[in-house]
């Protein structure tokens, strides 16, 4: 459950008599009237000591309390670009109550930037994320640089991010203006984030922020402000302060389980340089034989009246399959064709309106479509109307493993992993099935559905995790059935209900699913079942092709745990080993979400999603 909701209040865009950009909220500006590029590379980057604190370095982290219009943020990757000596990574994480729509982003940066930020802003434009709160994660240059957003009041996401810093840009309305955005609370959870020598920086001297930046940890002193300002300041971590945890080097990693678990886990960390070797014994029939035959799935988020776990979690999941996949070849390419996710009774109907109402999302997110807008949208007849959300996805899974499987840095070995030992100089070996060693790595992951609570028993006592042990797991069925794709009932989008029904290709229409115990099969049964309960929501017509027999499907076991939530993280006090399971029946949800998640882990990297859902995913 999330009892702390807030709905996000976009900026609304207006200027001063200056023409500099203001809040009428905060009324205040922007950036200073002498601009914000000078303001930017004066008070922030140079009172950081950039670039020259990130020359040759591995990773450097910036952390910024207030985004606005991104100029700070796009004056750091022009002289992060310019710098031959740059960092290998850099990554910027950024808060922000109130961010702006898109169109306005190009309205206030493109008339207002030199040429030579002028890409970097589209860049930037085109990538912004929807106005949803919480974390979102861009990329760019390849991966080389990432921009975390947190949508919501600082005050309550600091204590959410998960990153190491080692600069802070201290950038928000005036301190009378929003208090908030400075208060001793605030500048306690950044000294949290820092690492040691972290520095910040601010074009803010007022001596209330000095003494609590003082209190939560730094050395503070004054320099000289940038245009009319006589002041700005400048602080250091204290001595003895901040975190010390070395960032690993390039190591090789061994994930157990060749489904769309270890295929997310697999990309995120290959991406990030290291040497990842995928074991499963199923790779003896193909890449993506576990899911051969596995036409296609729907990757649909979630919504709650109020926004739980779940949710949450989904939006995030979206997200990263969109970035992760959407560059994929031929028919790994996710494809975009929205989803109806279908009101089946009047009262559920009137539930999801009342949740939208209560969550005020942006409609360019999720809107309600009534049962003839919903129907002109899907293409067939829906009885009481749904939600609408534009970008969800259909995807092959057997496509999509056989491309992220022949990826750079994936090596795929066709083998059963049936034992681990710890080694002593740190490490793990790995034992097949008759007992030889197979391999070694210095960090694995169990991504191998219910068999990794076999496998985790071998390395202590289940009640060392107890979420884990009990993980069960079910079979499912889907069906496909033939269909002409043209005339009045051609289905356009992905319809979700009681059961789903995926929009045809190739005259197959993909459906389902069933819920069972102990028989992975398909069967006639399973069909009838998959055709019972579409019926019983979707009003398509007698002659429609639930009428027809189907014609084949696939079937396949999922791990689930008892809150039907994901498990992803580290193995409680397991030093190297990681988890990744019990995706149920949100395999494509949560498999780039996971992958990016033990990467930021791995790597230092700012986390795309909140602690606290971190720990609800937790293995223990």
């Amino acid at each position: 459950m999330s009892g702390s909701y807030e709905s996000l209040h976009p900026a609304v865009l207006e200027y001063d008599k200056r023409g500099v950009p203001r809040s009428a909220q905060y009324e205040d500006i922007y950036h200073s009237a002498s601009g914000a590029l000078g303001q930017a590379r004066h008070v922030f980057l140079g009172g950081n000591g950039l670039p020259a604190r990130w020359h040759r370095q591995s990773v450097f982290t910036i952390c910024e309390t207030g985004f606005g219009l991104g100029q700070n943020f796009l004056a750091t990757w022009q002289a992060w670009r310019e710098d031959p000596h740059r960092c290998r990574r850099l990554h910027y994480l950024a808060f922000e109550a109130h961010p702006f729509t898109a169109s306005d982003l190009v309205a206030a940066l493109l008339p207002c930037l030199p040429g030579s930020h002028q890409g970097l802003a589209r860049s930037l434009c085109e990538a912004w994320p929807p106005l949803l709160p919480g974390m979102h994660r861009l990329e760019f240059e390849g991966g080389s640089l990432t921009l975390t957003l947190a949508f919501g009041r600082i005050s309550r996401l600091a204590h959410q991010v998960q990153a190491r810093v080692d600069a802070f840009f201290l950038d928000g309305f005036a301190p009378q203006r929003n208090p908030e955005m400075w208060s001793a609370s605030v500048f306690g959870q950044l000294r949290r984030l820092a690492r040691v020598g972290a520095t910040a920086a601010t074009w803010c001297s007022a001596g209330q922020v000095r003494r609590d930046l003082q209190n939560a940890g730094f050395l503070v002193s004054k320099a000289p402000g940038f245009a009319h300002k006589r002041d700005m300041t400048i602080a250091r971590l204290r001595p003895g302060l901040g975190r010390t945890d070395a960032l690993p080097a390039s190591e090789r990693v061994a994930v157990i389980g060749g489904g769309l678990a270890g295929a997310g886990i697999a990309q995120a960390l290959a991406l990030r340089g290291r040497a990842v070797q995928v074991y499963d014994p199923a790779f003896r029939l193909g890449l993506s034989s576990s899911h051969t035959g596995h036409l296609a799935a729907a990757l649909v988020p979630g919504l709650t009246v109020d926004d739980d776990t779940r949710s949450r979690l989904s939006r995030v999941g979206l997200g990263r399959a969109l970035a992760r996949w959407s560059s994929l070849g031929g028919a790994a390419q996710p494809e975009n064709c929205g989803a109806l996710v279908c009101a089946v009774t009047a009262n559920e109907a009137h539930a999801q309106q009342h949740a939208l109402a209560n969550l005020d999302f942006p409609v360019d997110w999720v809107r309600w479509l009534d049962a003839p807008q919903a129907s002109a949208r899907a293409g067939v007849a829906v009885r009481y109307g749904g939600l609408w959300f534009s970008q969800a996805l259909r995807v092959r899974p057997d496509a999509l493993l056989g491309a992220i499987f022949t990826l750079p840095g994936v090596r795929t070995l066709a083998q059963q992993i049936n034992g681990l030992e710890r080694l002593a100089e740190g490490g793990w070996r790995l034992y097949g099935a008759c007992g030889q060693a197979c391999g070694e790595a210095d960090q694995v992951v169990f991504a191998n559905a219910y068999e990794a609570k076999r496998l985790l028993a071998t390395l202590g006592p289940q009640d060392a995790w107890p979420k884990l042990s009990g993980m069960t797991r079910l079979a499912g069925q889907i069906s496909y059935f033939p269909v002409c794709e043209t005339g009045a009932q051609a289905q356009h989008c992905i319809l979700s209900g009681k059961g789903y029904s995926l929009p045809p290709r190739d005259g197959v229409g993909v459906t389902g699913s069933t819920y069972c115990l102990d028989d992975c099969m398909v069967s006639a049964a399973g069909h009838k079942a998959i055709a019972q309960q579409l019926k019983s929501w979707l009003s398509i017509g007698h002659d429609s092709w639930l009428a027809a027999q189907a014609q084949g499907g696939w079937a396949g076991w999922r791990a689930v745990s008892r809150d039907h939530l994901p498990f992803i993280g580290a193995v409680g006090s397991v030093e190297g080993a990681w988890v990744a399971c019990a995706y149920g029946s949100r395999g494509l949800t949560w498999s780039a979400l996971a992958g990016d998640v033990l990467g930021c882990l791995l790597d230092g990297e700012p986390v795309p999603v909140e602690r606290e859902l971190l720990h609800r995913i937790a293995p223990r």
